[in-house]
C-alpha cells in the first residue's frame, strides 16, 4: 500500500522549475517571446546544417531543405507538448491543461462551417497579398540570401526538373501541407496563446505577429501573414475553440498543396 501511495504521489506531484513555468497559466512576456521565436531560429539552423546538405546531395529543390528543417524542429516540439502532459498527468497527452482551447464549445457542424469560412478567407487573402510580399521583398529584404529567397512564391522550386519537383512534393507535401501546420497550431494557438492573459485583447495580435516573425526564412511575408491569420487567431482566443485555426491553417495548406501539385503535374 505504501508503494502505491508513493507512486500516486509521484504521478500527481506538481511540476517544478522550468516545467512549472511552462505549464503556468501565465507566461512572462520575455519567456513568451522566446518560446515564439526560438523555434524559428532553430529551423533556420536545421535548414543550414541538415536540410540543405541533404537536399543538395540528393539533387532535390531547396524546398526539401526547408521541409527537413521544419521537421527536425517541430517534431521534437510536438513531443515536448506530450512530455509536458506526462509531467502534469503521468501519461503522454496534450490534455491536462497543456494544449488548451480544446473543450469544443461549438458543435462539429457549426465549427466546420466557421472553419471552412476561415479556410476560404485565408486562401483568398494570402493569394491576393502575394504582390505585397513581392513588394516588401524587393524594397526591404533583397539582402536575405537564403537559397530560393525571392519575391516569387515558387522561387524555391525554380530551376529544377519537373520530376525532381514532383518527387519532392510527393515526399514532403503531406508534412508541409498538413502535419507541420497542425503542430504549429497546437503549439502557437493551443499552448502559447492561452498563457497571455495579461495582454487582454492584445494577445491575439501579439501571438500572430510573433508567429509571423517566427518564419525568419520568409521574413518579408510578415505583414501579409498578420492580415490573413489575425481573424482566425482572434476567434480562437475569444471563443476558445482551436479547431477554427486548424481548419484555417492546416486546411488551407493542404488545399493549396493538393491544388498546386496537381496543377504543376498537369503543366
Amino acid at each position: 500500500m505504501n508503494d502505491l501511495h508513493t507512486a500516486d504521489a509521484a504521478t500527481t506531484a506538481r511540476p517544478k522549475g522550468l516545467v512549472a513555468k511552462l505549464l503556468a497559466d501565465k507566461h512572462s512576456i520575455p519567456l513568451s517571446i522566446a518560446l515564439h521565436l526560438v523555434p524559428g531560429a532553430l529551423i533556420v539552423a536545421a535548414y543550414a546544417w541538415i536540410g540543405a546538405p541533404i537536399s543538395r546531395a540528393a539533387g532535390l529543390p531547396i524546398f526539401a531543405a526547408w521541409a527537413i528543417g521544419l521537421m527536425v524542429v517541430l517534431f521534437p516540439l510536438w513531443f515536448g507538448l506530450f512530455w509536458l502532459g506526462k509531467r502534469q498527468t503521468g501519461r503522454y497527452t496534450m490534455r491536462g491543461g497543456v494544449v488548451r482551447y480544446r473543450d469544443k464549445p461549438f458543435s462539429r457542424g457549426k465549427i466546420a462551417l466557421i472553419g471552412i469560412g476561415f479556410l476560404i478567407y485565408m486562401t483568398v487573402v494570402s493569394l491576393s497579398l502575394a504582390p505585397l510580399d513581392a513588394w516588401t521583398y524587393d524594397h526591404f529584404f533583397t539582402w536575405v540570401t537564403f537559397e530560393g529567397s525571392g519575391s516569387s512564391g515558387t522561387t524555391y522550386l525554380d530551376a529544377y526538373s519537373k520530376e525532381a519537383v514532383l518527387t519532392t512534393l510527393l515526399i514532403f507535401g503531406p508534412f508541409t501541407g498538413f502535419l507541420l501546420p497542425l503542430i504549429e497550431e497546437y503549439y502557437f494557438r493551443g499552448f502559447l496563446l492561452p498563457r497571455l492573459p495579461q495582454l487582454g485583447r492584445w494577445a491575439p495580435l501579439f501571438n500572430t505577429a510573433l508567429f509571423s516573425i517566427y518564419h525568419f526564412w520568409a521574413i518579408w511575408t510578415v505583414p501579409s501573414k498578420i492580415l490573413f491569420l489575425l481573424p482566425g487567431v482572434w476567434f480562437v482566443w475569444g471563443k476558445h475553440d482551436i479547431r477554427a485555426t486548424i481548419w484555417m491553417h492546416p486546411g488551407s495548406a493542404l488545399l493549396m498543396t493538393v491544388v498546386g501539385a496537381t496543377a504543376y503535374a498537369l503543366g
